[in-house]
């Protein structure tokens, strides 16, 4: 069984792995990747999540879907972390905020 992780600790270290990938950017481009570049890698990576899906549906042709599904359904989790502290968002605030909203909406 996994261990269940709060939010705040899952941000930490979100944010500590961004920074050593900060760091290997601009050992191997001389610069960090800007927010667009992160945003980039995010909507790639949603759309490989997509396309594993298929696979696992048997929609398309993939062998050893699930553990890269695993893999790739974490990383979009921590690339939306990354982005919203890169565009000064508090993640938590904005998932508390849209959670309360849409149970709302669907209550009426």
């Amino acid at each position: 069984m996994s261990k269940q992780m709060k939010i705040s600790e899952v941000i930490v270290r979100s944010q500590r792995i961004r920074e050593q990938y900060h760091q290997l950017e601009v050992e191997h481009h001389g610069s960090e990747w800007t927010i667009e570049e992160d945003a980039l890698a995010f909507l790639t990576d949603a759309a490989l999540v997509g396309r594993l899906t298929m696979s696992l549906q048997g929609r398309w042709p993939k062998e050893n879907t699930l553990p890269e599904l695993h893999h790739k359904l974490g990383e979009t989790i921590w690339w939306v972390i990354i982005l919203a502290d890169r565009m000064k968002l508090d993640i938590n605030t904005a998932l508390n905020d849209f959670l309360t909203k849409t149970e709302d909406l669907l209550m009426k």
